[in-house]
Parts: C-alpha cells; structure tokens; sequence
C-alpha cells in the first residue's frame, strides 16, 4: 500500500473508530451516520450524547401551533421529542389512510429536525396514551376471531402490515438518521408487561414475534419496549413511572443503555377527578437521579399535552390533556416547571463530560444520604451529585472537605466536585400564573336553537329483540345511539304515585325518555363504567314510548382483551306498578346510530342553514343544538371558552370540533374537572366565527363566555442563600468555569414574548408567604423592595434583581434567610 494509500485508509479509520468502538460490546457493525450503544449510552453520529426528551404528540395540537410549541421545547433544553403514531387517526376506516391537518406526521417530524432536536417514534401500534382505543382502529375489532395485542394470526397480520407501512413511510422520506433524517429510536408495542401474564404463554410468544417483526424492518436505529423486562436482543427495554432512578430494575443486559421513557410530569386527568400536580422540584429531583445512577435519556411524559379534539379521547377522558405539563395544553410555558426542569438540563449538561467518560462511584453515608461521583482518574474530569433522600429534613452533608447544605428530598449538582450549580429543592427561576380574561369583543352572543327530535318506536320499528350492545350499535362513528321500545297499561296497572324506570347500563351515560319528556341522565365512571338509572316517570294509560339516548365518552385504551369490552344498556325495567316489576329487555326494541343534528351537520355553516333555529329564552331543554356567531377575540394569544351553566355535550367552532364538554360532572371538591375548552387561534376565521353547542341536558348558555388566555402575571420567589442561576457556569473545551460577575443568587424575569413589564405588582424584600397571583406581606418587609424592583425592571423585556441585604438599603429580617418575592404584570 502507498503512502498515500496508507493516509487515505488510516483517515477513514479515524473516522469510523467511535461508531466501531460503539458497536463492539454487542456486536454490529455501525456506519457513520447509524445510531448504536453500549452499556453507558446511545451514540449519535459516534458520539456519545446525554438526551433530554419530551413527549409533544401532533394530533393533540394544529399545525400552526407547532413551531412554537418545539421552540419552547428546544429552548427548553430538550435535545429529543417523542411522539406515538396513532392508527386509528390515520386508518379510521380499513384501507383509507390520513395523513394531513393535525394528522401529517411526516411534516411534524420534518419540523422537529428543522429546530435542531432528534425524534422518538413510537409506532406501537398500540399505544394506550389515553386516546380513544388506546389507538387501535375500530374496524379491527369487527376481524373475525381477533385477540388484541397476542400471538393471534388476524391481529399479527394487521399490525405487521400497518407497521410496515409506517415505517416504509419514513423510509421514503429519508426521516431515519441512517438516512440523515432526526428519527434515532423507534418502539413497538407499549407497556405489555402489564398484561403479558393474561395471554400466558401468547402472550410470551408475541413479545418474541413483535420485536423480531420490528427489527426486521431494518430502521438503521434500535428499537426500544417501554415496561418490557424480558424485551428480546438487541431491543432495548425502558423504563416508565415517576421515578425510575430507584424503580427501574434497569437494561436486561449489561451492553444496553439505561433509557426512561415515561417520566410523568403530572397525573392525566378524567372527568370527576380533581386538579392533579406534580411539583417541578420532584421531577428534577427524579431526573438529577436517574442521570446520576448511569441513565442516559429521559422523556417527560408529557412535555406539552394539548388538547384532545373531536372525539378522540379514551374512555372519561378529559378533553384537556396533560395541561400541568412544563407547556400547558395552550403551548405556553408554566413557570417555574418550564424553567426549572430547563435549568436541570444544563446543569448535566456541565457534568457531561464526566458522567459519559467518567468511572462512577458511590460513597453511601447512611439510609438517606449518598455521594455519586463520576471521576475521570488522572484529570481534573469530576462530577458529583450529592443526594439528602429523607423527605423532610434538611441536612448538612461533608464531602471532599466542604459542608453542603441539602434541603429534604433533593439533589445537589457539582459539575466540579466542589460547586452546586443547581439544588432540584432549591427554584431560582421565574413563576407564573394563568389568566383567564373575558373577551371585550366576542361575548356579544345571542344564541339559537334547535332542539333534536326524541325518537319513538313509531319511527324506530323494533328490530331487536334485546338492546343491541353500545360499541357494536355505533361502531366508534359517533358518541349516541338510541333505543326505543313500547308497551300498553291498562288503568289497573298504574300506581297513586308515579313508576320507576330503571336500566341497568354498562356505559357510559344515557339520557332518558317517556312519552317525550326527559325524565334524567346518569353515568359511570373512568373506574366503573357500569352504573343504575333510576327515575320516577309519567306512564299513562294506553300505548306507552320509552327512548333511551346511550353515549360512549371514548373506547377503552387499556387492559386485556379490549376487543371484549361493552356498554350500554343491559337489562330495563318498570318497577312499582300495581303488577310489579315489569321487565322490558326483551319487549323488542328499535336503534338509531347518531342524532339528526350530526347527521345534517348543522355545527357547519351550510348545514346549519337546514333547519329551523328559534331564540333562546331560558333554561334549555335537554338534547338541545345552540348556535350563536362571535367576533374573533382581540389580540394574539390562545382563545378558550368558559362552559359555565352548561352540563354534558360538544361543542364545535366553525365546524371543527374542539372536543367533549362535561360541566354537570363534579369533582370531589364540588368542582367540574374541566370549565375551559382550547379553541386554537387557526379555527378562527378573520372576523365572525360560527359556534354550535351540543347540549345533552338542561342548559343557560347565556352564561357561557369567551377567554382571552396569557400567562402575564411573572413572579419570583427565592431566599438569599439560594445557589446562582446556573446560567453562572459554563463549559469551554470540556473545562467547567464561572462566565458570570455575580456568584449570589438572583430574581429573574422575563415575559411573554414582545411584551413588557408594565407593574410592579407585589415586591418584598423579609419573609413574605404565598404564591404567585396570591403573595402577602410577612411580618417584616423592606420597604425599599417595591422601588429596588421598579427600577430595575419597568418597561424591560426580562430583568434580573439581586437578592442580598446590600441591594435593599440592608433592610429585611434580621437574623434569618430573607426571601424576595416579585409579582409584575407583562403586557404589549
């Protein structure tokens, strides 16, 4: 070989060596561009990478929102989203495939890679993600002798053929990082373990066959299981769970990386439930955690929830989702979540160096305190994570010679082995608060009416002779259904006080009728969906007509067997007639799929020209279609609609549902689960904008209200002895080293995108309490706070105070830690 010949060759070498070096330990072979681990980590491009991930799924947002959504990721410190791919958005029907609006995938991931950040892409196919069927199609159900999700030739035959599709797809599209495209890691299935066991040995063969299904498909990328102990080589198995640095029992081989790819950044939300919360400094505490015990991604689940439009929730679901996510379901970041879990990502990010070349180590001081110290012998490489794990006390921890002080339940972060960069208990970044602020143009609302016409057995001959089953009636087509049936009483048979009607129904709700009249509704819940109706009714001598109306709220996404779940009416009887009980399940009964309403579309512009609208005056009868027209809201932020006087239906703007309302519902603190519902900035047309509501009971849409929403309240809350922003530190060549002039802690602000801070709300420099939107004085406070505020922030985009005695004229407490809180108001 020439000289030159042994150049060209040995340049080539260099080159390839980190992706050979990657793929040693288990043995494949890796070219530039393929993605490979070890037992440390993944590596992109030959390099080994700390990933910061978080789930944003497409059909829960609109294009138009997109953008911003993964730029407040991105500028998040997220280097990874996820997304699940939903079968059932994209294959509603066997056979005709939608890929456009919310449900253009390829143009999300296209999106995701133009900001700089790599894709997950769970196919599944099935997903579970509280949407409706967990993301099977409906029609799936209907395939003859089909199991869900075992080792079932009709079920294999399908999913093998959808994810062949799929991945063909982002084949063609060049989205895999073989490729160049962002896609680094794909996974099959969900979370099986939950219900393996219920399959026995079915269940063992389809984890086998799914994963070699999946892996034949030849990505160029691992795939990964979520909740999969025994996922077969070289699929990755992953944890999911709130904290999986102490739960996960980790990679079922030692040549596999330690992926989290569910850590859940709050507790999704169904109707009846109350406001759920997971509070920032857990979740970096968690975080800190995992990446200190060898992890080496993590996945907020979810980064950013939206909003679950039209009809695809899973069964009870709230139409808003995941709304205490780092982004709320309007895309806009609640604080101090956002920023604090930000602030995490760049403290690993200075100990990088050492926790992926580093040797690590664990100095263990007792039950609750420990040192994780990930060392590079013979340089100054070091990187230590300081954990006080009770969750109560405070302690003071010696390591290296220094005291730390540790407050309960956290993480201290020393990229250096000697400076805390960043405490997970310890929030030095900014808050906020939601504002919900009546429109001042688009509440002139003068509603209509159209009522819907309560079917009878004189229009629905009897076709059945029991109640045919809800799911099976419907077929995931619309939410409602009706039963009619008839009977005759005589004047002997009817009672001094009024007769009973009971059903007995699996699910979910049902309204009910006798001889036209609404008589009541009632429904299951998210744990039980099974439920008794039991009404008193007006029965008459003669010919008697019951009409029952049964809706769904979404499919089941869970457990095993779906295919065999049911709901609607099961069993329906008269009880207290001179008689006795009259029992009616198989007197025959008549179906109708949909109500008229949907069927002419009146919620669009031309179908609500189809029928006649009268003024609304008073309290609506139940099973009511209200129409009014609203002026598009002023200004540029998110647009909601407050469902006050209203209970049960759905509601769509300008012929675009934005999902399920549930206002009657309520909550164990007596409030309804959900008030506001998301109406996206592009449903709106320029001027006037068309608004139908489907009102399943009684109603008073006079008091509905149209919001303007912004989070322009932006608040501090930090004590003297706080560390500094970790914005203080940095890295050159690999080198930890301050880049700031100030070492102390500081009060930071910053608002809303071109907007200003316009007031100084709330300023105390001593021992306020509370909370943004609701802070109050201690009892001593720094007069001088408010001014010292006022001058370093008013009419600035983003200011910074400092938090010292000296910056306030040496006023506050004496003789104890001082906490300044700032509230301002933001505004164009």
């Amino acid at each position: 070989m020439t000289p030159t010949h042994n150049l060209a060759f040995l340049s080539i070498l260099l080159v390839l060596l980190p992706a050979i070096v990657a793929a040693h330990d288990h043995g494949r072979v890796a070219g530039i561009n393929n993605v490979t681990y070890d037992g440390k980590s993944l590596f992109v491009n030959g390099r080994r990478e700390l990933l910061f991930s978080g789930s944003i799924h497409y059909t829960r947002s609109t294009p138009d929102a997109w953008p911003d959504i993964l730029d407040k990721a991105r500028h998040g410190g997220l280097n990874v989203i996820q997304t699940y791919v939903f079968w059932n958005a994209h294959e509603p029907e066997q056979g005709k495939f939608n890929f456009e609006g919310n449900n253009d995938l390829v143009k999300f991931i296209r999106l995701v890679q133009s900001k700089g950040m790599y894709v997950t892409l769970r196919v599944g196919p099935f997903i579970q993600a509280e949407w409706n069927h967990g993301g099977l199609p409906y029609w799936l159900r209907e395939v003859p002798g089909i199991i869900f999700r075992s080792d079932n030739e009709p079920y294999k035959k399908y999913m093998k053929a959808y994810v062949s599709k799929i991945i063909q797809m982002m084949k063609d599209e060049k989205l895999f990082a073989p490729q160049g495209g962002p896609i680094i890691l794909a996974q099959i299935e969900n979370e099986y373990n939950h219900i393996q066991l219920a399959y026995e040995e079915k269940g063992d063969s389809y984890v086998q066959w799914a994963a070699n299904m999946a892996v034949a498909l030849d990505i160029g990328v691992p795939w990964i299981m979520c909740k999969q102990k025994d996922a077969p080589d070289p699929v990755i198995n992953a944890c999911n769970g709130r904290h999986c640095g102490d739960t996960f029992s980790g990679p079922n081989k030692p040549y596999k990386p330690s992926l989290w790819t569910e850590n859940w950044t709050a507790q999704y939300r169904v109707f009846g439930d109350p406001v759920s919360q997971r509070s920032a400094e857990d979740i970096a505490f968690s975080v800190a955690r995992f990446f200190s015990k060898n992890g080496n991604l993590v996945n907020y689940y979810m980064y950013h929830g939206g909003t679950n439009f039209g009809r695809t929730t899973s069964a009870f679901t709230t139409t808003r989702y995941y709304d205490e996510a780092p982004l709320d379901e309007y895309g806009m970041e609640r604080q101090p979540k956002w920023s604090h879990l930000r602030d995490a990502h760049k403290a690993l990010l200075l100990c990088r160096k050492a926790i992926l070349g580093g040797v690590p180590t664990v100095q263990k001081l007792n039950d609750y305190h420990e040192v994780r110290i990930f060392e590079k012998p013979g340089t100054s490489t070091c990187s230590a994570f300081i954990t006080n794990n009770h969750t109560n006390q405070a302690a003071t921890i010696s390591f290296r010679g220094s005291n730390y002080f540790l407050p309960a339940h956290s993480i201290s972060v020393l990229p250096d082995c000697k400076t805390v960069v960043y405490n997970t208990q310890n929030i030095v970044s900014q808050h906020n608060k939601r504002n919900f602020v009546k429109s001042a143009v688009a509440n002139n609302l003068k509603w209509e009416l159209f009522l819907e016409a309560i079917p009878s057995s004189k229009k629905l001959e009897s076709n059945q002779k029991i109640p045919l089953e809800l799911y099976t009636l419907l077929k995931d087509t619309t939410d409602y259904g009706w039963y009619t049936t008839s009977f005759e009483l005589g004047p002997e048979d009817l009672p001094k006080k009024s007769a009973i009607l009971r059903i007995m129904s699996l699910g979910h709700t049902l309204s009910a009728f006798v001889n036209g009249q609404y008589i009541g509704t009632d429904h299951g819940t998210h744990e039980e969906k099974s439920f008794e109706f039991e009404q008193p009714a007006n029965f008459k001598v003669g010919t008697n007509y019951i009409s029952i109306l049964a809706t769904t709220v979404g499919l089941p996404d869970s457990g095993a067997y779906m295919e065999h779940r049911y709901a609607g009416p099961k069993s329906i009887s008269i009880l207290g007639l001179n008689k006795g009980k009259l029992e009616l399940t198989k007197n025959g009964w008549g179906h109708r799929v949909g109500l008229r309403g949907e069927q002419l579309k009146v919620f669009t512009e031309e179908g609500s020209k189809k029928v006649q609208w009268d003024p609304v005056t008073g309290e609506t009868r139940a099973l009511s279609w209200l129409k009014t027209r609203f002026a598009t809201p002023e200004g540029r932020g998110p647009v909601a609609i407050r469902m006050t006087g209203m209970g049960k239906g759905m509601i769509w703007v300008n012929g675009k549902s934005i999902g399920r309302h549930w206002m009657s519902f309520l909550s164990p603190l007596g409030q309804p689960s959900q008030e506001e519902y998301h109406i996206p900035r592009d449903y709106l047309n320029a001027k006037d904008n068309l608004l139908v509501v489907l009102e399943e009971e009684k109603g008073s849409p006079e008091k509905i209200e149209i919001m303007i929403v912004d989070r322009d309240t932006i608040c501090s809350y930090i004590t003297e002895n706080s560390p500094a922003n970790v914005n203080s530190w940095g890295s050159k060549n690999g080198e930890f080293r301050s880049v700031g002039k100030n070492s102390g802690p500081q009060a930071s602000l910053k608002c809303p995108s071109g907007k200003k801070i316009v007031a100084v709300e709330f300023a105390s420099f001593g021992n306020p309490s509370g909370y943004c939107g609701d802070f109050a004085l201690g009892n001593c406070n720094g007069g001088a706070a408010k001014g010292v505020v006022e001058k370093a922030c008013l009419g600035k985009e983003e200011c910074l105070v400092e938090v010292n005695r000296a910056n306030f004229n040496g006023q506050g407490c004496a003789g104890s830690v001082n906490t300044l809180a700032i509230q301002a108001k933001c505004s164009y």
